[in-house]
């Protein structure tokens, strides 16, 4: 597991590693978190697409939309069940 203090650290890590998912805490301070997962889109070689999931304290259906349009396959909203995580983790690397 790496983890990041913002979208430019991580896209400097995710330029010379792969992971199997990407979490990412979407509305951190000081990170446009559409920017991180558009950015990390738009470098993908075609055909593979790292799986993504956004962890958000932000839970109404527009909220869900807006990230899995910004280009995650995933979203969670906080407080979450911590079995609920494990669960959708599981679900977005054998996806990968």
């Amino acid at each position: 597991m790496i983890s990041t203090v913002s979208a430019e650290e991580a896209l400097r890590i995710l330029a010379i590693s792969t992971p199997d998912v990407l979490i990412s805490d979407v509305g951190m301070p000081n990170t446009d978190d559409d920017q991180l997962i558009r950015r990390l889109r738009a470098g993908e070689p075609k055909g593979r697409r790292l799986p993504a999931l956004a962890l958000t304290a932000f839970a109404r259906a527009e909220d869900r939309k807006q990230v899995m349009l910004a280009g995650y396959q995933a979203h969670l909203a906080k407080p979450f069940d911590v079995a609920k995580l494990l669960l959708i983790v599981a679900g977005l690397a054998e996806r990968g």
